[in-house]
């Protein structure tokens, strides 16, 4: 026999709390109903509730007042919160305060009992999920999908860990790359919808004109082409958890239809008269920037709120650190093993080199890297020279300082100006080689041995001043 779940419901319209306990008790909640934040504050501290169903708008006080007191006082109580302002701001505080999810009036019946039960269930199911540590000093640590631990990405983790657990909408933004479907993945699996379905949906993949079917589904002979229903990804998610990809791809004709369909909890199939009900939870991602999209006017605002409740940045592999190797060696295995090679690991340049480059294709581009140098080499170590050239350009551009871009103040090499000045005049007759050589070493004495400072006074990346360095001493062995 399941458990019988308890909910303390504050709710001050004494008809919509009478609805509400109807609701909950014929779903086989034991229901204790309060009208005010004082009357809430005392149930609360009176007894222990596996569920708060709390209206922010109280006569007495705030309701978000109440949901921090209640987040302090019973920490395992998960709170569901509802009103009829549906403001961002209030939205994030109420999760920034612990609530489990988020509901804006008018909701239907269903999805109000639906939030409940999730919200309990997920309570009763709750287990402390960490990054997974790794089993030995080589093995790459790992959390739901992602690889690494670096200061970045362990925020990343706790974010989801705050939001997995709610129905709450989710806004991931970052580069191409980043992983942004994973991070998404990651959200539906420590969520209460995880053994329900995951449909993640590429809105800029999908033609515009085939977009509204692939979304809400159509009927036979809707259109041209339409030969068979189609469910839509809407409700093949029902139940689990919808993922629209590069959402600020999609039409703005289209935006409207999605806007309505998150007001309703309804769609409506192409070439169909009647709406059906569908219960996702709604993750988007895109690769743009939101805000600017909504001032172009190519992304509506009121749906940029409605979907911008709860967002995740997802960083840049450049700014992630140590991250850069750990995941290098990861895929490196991965592809190696694949490939019945035995590279295990890089060699000192190859790993300054990796570590140099500025990955504008983050993690994607670093994975396909391993994957050509598992088919093509053979092992145990990756050594600089099997890197590519085109590494020093299309995969490691390093803008070339301008007016426009400033060298930082600690690359500035002010006090060795004059003597660099002095040795470059000298080389006046020498051959550009030599010039080439002088200029480079000056430039890295001037900063202090730094390459990478070096590199970005001379507008070039990292790994071309690796690799020269590397020729010339290869020179005087063989001399």
């Amino acid at each position: 026999m399941s458990k019988k779940f308890s909910a303390l419901l504050v709710e001050d319209t004494r008809s919509m709390a009478m609805m509400y306990q109807k609701l909950l008790e014929r779903d086989g909640f034991d229901v204790t109903v309060a009208g005010t934040a004082t009357e809430g504050r005392a149930e609360i501290e009176r007894g222990k509730h596996d569920v708060l169903l709390l209206d922010l708008m109280l006569p007495d006080g705030s309701g978000l007042d109440l949901l921090e007191y209640a987040s302090k006082q019973t920490p395992d109580t998960f709170s569901v919160v509802m009103t009829a302002d549906g403001s961002i701001n209030r939205a994030v505080e109420a999760m920034r305060l612990g609530a489990f999810d988020f509901m804006v009036k008018p909701f239907s019946e269903s999805a109000f009992v639906a939030s409940a039960r999730n919200a309990a269930e997920t309570k009763q199911n709750a287990v402390s999920r960490k990054p997974e540590p790794a089993n030995s000093k080589t093995e790459a640590p790992a959390f739901n999908g992602f690889i690494g631990a670096s200061p970045a990405m362990k925020s990343v983790y706790e974010r989801i860990e705050q939001v997995g657990r709610s129905t709450a909408t989710v806004f991931i933004t970052g580069e191409s790359g980043t992983g942004k479907e994973v991070c998404a993945q990651a959200i539906h699996r420590v969520s209460g919808r995880a053994n329900k379905p995951f449909i993640a949906l590429n809105c800029g993949a999908i033609p515009s004109e085939l977009l509204e079917s692939e979304v809400f589904g159509h009927l036979k002979g809707s259109f041209s082409g339409a030969i068979s229903d189609q469910l839509g990804a809407a409700r093949a998610a029902h139940g689990g958890t919808l993922f629209l990809d590069e959402l600020c791809e999609m039409d703005l004709s289209l935006q409207t239809k999605l806007l309505r369909f998150l007001q309703t909890s309804t769609v409506t199939p192409v070439g169909a008269t009647r709406p059906v009900p569908v219960d996702v939870r709604i993750i988007c991602a895109t690769n743009r920037d939101p805000a600017i999209e909504v001032r172009a006017k190519r992304f509506r605002e009121d749906l940029f709120f409605r979907l911008y409740v709860v967002p995740i940045h997802l960083p840049p592999l450049r700014d992630r650190g140590t991250d850069i190797m750990v995941l290098a060696r990861h895929f490196l295995k991965k592809f190696s093993k694949d490939e019945g090679k035995d590279l295990a690991d890089f060699d000192s340049l190859a790993t300054a080199n990796l570590m140099g480059m500025r990955w504008p294709g983050n993690v994607r581009q670093l994975e396909n890297l391993m994957r050509m140098i598992a088919a093509v080499h053979e092992g145990p170590l990756v050594t600089n020279a099997m890197l590519p050239n085109e590494l020093d350009t299309s995969f490691a551009e390093t803008p070339t300082p301008s007016s426009s871009t400033p060298i930082p103040a600690d690359t500035q090499p002010d006090d060795n100006i004059a003597s660099l000045e002095k040795r470059i005049t000298a080389l006046v007759g020498e051959e550009l080689a030599v010039i080439e050589r002088a200029l480079i070493e000056a430039t890295i004495a001037s900063c202090g041995g730094s390459i990478p400072k070096a590199s970005r006074i001379l507008g070039v990346s990292p790994s071309t001043i690796y690799r020269r360095r590397e020729a010339w001493e290869a020179a005087t062995d063989v001399a």
